[in-house]
């Protein structure tokens, strides 16, 4: 029996939980010249934000645009303070109802999951399906094309209605998903908190199908990159063409033409920016040429460095971490 969410919208949007939701948002942000406005009037602005959902009355403003390299260009739409706070207020009563329904090798966005344990997984897998190194493990390795422009809406609110009965919840949650839009109704912004939720309850649809009726054992997904590992590699080629029809029909989603591989674990699978061997994982060349790029950059802050330090210590870098350390001297 599908779980349902039994929170109301009134008590939801209590001027205590927006308060806890304030403390939540702010921590790390209060530098900042917006939120740092908001905050002069705080109370007057959560009232009136309470007022707002109270009344039905709530209308989610413009995004500010803007584009970053991560490392690839990326187009980041961000909410004003007011419809962060409420993102928050909604994350912080959804979330844990939701993660309660995500399969357990689904990790991006998630408390105490990330890539770190994505990755360990897929080790800890591949030393499963062959054996210790002892058979061949087979890797089909798939990504979704446009991911987050290409989340539907009326598919997303359709799967929103099967777990939450409160119809003004529903409502504020249309809003909170029609109010962005990258091209006829579908699109979720990078910006958002609720968006790194909203995607994985939307995969979650693809996750079940993939457990249930693929019966994937050996299945992990991190937002839109997912992997299975299996000794048969024709029976991967076969449910290869069930996923794709699935995503299409049921999501509207479409796997990216030149990101979809089979592989022996033995030859080396590029998975979450690192290339996984048997006995040890590298780096991905792209992103060693982004560190490379870094180190030669005068305006490389002591954070940036210490941030990929702590990505290399999952591999065999030794010498790049070696190299890092030094630019901190």
């Amino acid at each position: 029996m599908r779980k349902v969410f039994i929170h109301k919208y009134d008590d939801i949007i209590s001027i205590e939980n927006i308060l806890l939701a304030w403390r939540g948002f702010v921590k790390g942000k209060r530098n900042r010249k917006d939120v740092q406005i908001f905050e002069q009037r705080l109370m007057t602005n959560i009232i009136s934000l309470y007022n707002d959902l109270k009344n039905e009355k709530y209308e989610h403003s413009d995004y500010e645009s803007f584009n970053i390299s991560d490392p690839k260009p990326r187009n980041i739409n961000k909410a004003s303070v007011r419809d962060r706070l409420l993102h928050h207020l909604i994350h912080q009563n959804l979330y844990y109802f939701f993660d309660r329904t995500f399969i357990p090798d689904s990790y991006s966005c998630r408390l105490n999951k990330g890539t770190h344990k994505a990755l360990n997984q897929f080790r800890n897998y591949a030393c499963k399906v062959s054996k210790n190194n002892t058979k061949t493990c087979w890797v089909l390795k798939c990504d979704i094309k446009k991911f987050f422009a290409s989340i539907d809406h009326l598919v997303l609110k359709e799967i929103l209605e099967r777990y939450i009965a409160d119809r003004k919840l529903l409502i504020l949650l249309a809003k909170i998903i029609d109010s962005f839009s990258s091209n006829k109704n579908k699109g979720l912004p990078l910006g958002n908190l609720t968006s790194q939720l909203l995607v994985n309850i939307y995969m979650n649809e693809f996750d079940q199908f993939m457990k249930h009726r693929i019966k994937a054992t050996y299945y992990i997904r991190y937002a839109d990159d997912f992997v299975i590992l299996s000794t048969d590699k024709e029976w991967l080629l076969k449910v290869l063409p069930e996923m794709k029809s699935f995503l299409l029909k049921k999501l509207k989603l479409t796997m990216h033409p030149k990101k979809v591989f089979i592989k022996t674990y033995a030859s080396g699978v590029d998975f979450l920016g690192w290339v996984h061997f048997t006995d040890h994982r590298v780096l991905r060349t792209t992103t060693k040429r982004r560190i490379f790029s870094a180190l030669e950059s005068e305006q490389t802050k002591d954070e940036t460095i210490q941030s990929y330090l702590g990505v290399l210590k999952h591999g065999n870098t030794y010498k790049l971490r070696n190299m890092l350390s030094n630019n901190l001297l």
